[in-house]
C-alpha cells in the first residue's frame, strides 16, 4: 500500500485484463488474521462461514472440501492454497479469501506452510467456468507482487479493492 492506496500493476492495454475473480469475491467473504491450527480446522471454519453468510449446509461444504483435499492437496506453494469443490444446487460461484495469522501445514508441493487461502465453491454444472476461475486464481497468486500487496492490505475492503484492480497478463 502506498499513501493509503493499493497499487495496481499495470500492463499495456493490449496484454492486460482485469481480474474477473473479483466478481465472485465480496468483502463479507474476506477474513483477515484468522486463527486456525490445522487444515481440518480451516475447512471447518470455511464451512461455518459459508453456512452463516450464504446459508449453505455446513456439512455439504465441509465434506466437499475434505474430499477434494483427499484427492490431493490444493496447496499451490509460496504459502497459498486454493481449496475448491462443486456444490449441488449452488446457482453461482462463491469465493472467499482467508489470511491466516499463523501459517499452517497444508501438504503443498513446495512443503511451505500456508497463510493465504482462496476458497472456490462452484455449481455442479459450471465445469468450464470453474476451470477458468481456478486457472485465473493460480496465475494471480503466482504473482509475487500481488501476494506482497495482499499482505500489506489491512482491511477487507482493501483486499477486495486489490482483487478488483489488479491486472494480469492476458
Amino acid at each position: 500500500m502506498i499513501n493509503g492506496q493499493i497499487p495496481s500493476y499495470s500492463l499495456p492495454k493490449e496484454i492486460a485484463q482485469l481480474n474477473t475473480l473479483a466478481h465472485y469475491l465480496s468483502a463479507e467473504d474476506i477474513c483477515l488474521d484468522a486463527e486456525v491450527p490445522s487444515k481440518p480446522a480451516l475447512i471447518d471454519a470455511i464451512s461455518r462461514h459459508m453456512e452463516r453468510t450464504h446459508s449453505l449446509p455446513r456439512e455439504t461444504v465441509f465434506h466437499g472440501l475434505s474430499r477434494r483435499e483427499q484427492l490431493g492437496s490444493t496447496g499451490l506453494g509460496q504459502g497459498v492454497a486454493i481449496p475448491h469443490t462443486r456444490v449441488h444446487d449452488l446457482d453461482r460461484i462463491l469465493a472467499a479469501y482467508m489470511r491466516l495469522k499463523l501459517p499452517i501445514p497444508f501438504d503443498a508441493m513446495d512443503g511451505q506452510a500456508v497463510s493465504d487461502i482462496l476458497v472456490l465453491l462452484v455449481p455442479k454444472q459450471a465445469a468450464d467456468e470453474h476451470l477458468s476461475v481456478l486457472a485465473e486464481a493460480t496465475r494471480l497468486f503466482s504473482d509475487r507482487r500481488f501476494r506482497v500487496c495482499l499482505h500489506q492490505a489491512g482491511t477487507a475492503m482493501e483486499v477486495r479493492q486489490l482483487f478488483d484492480s489488479w491486472r494480469q497478463p492476458a
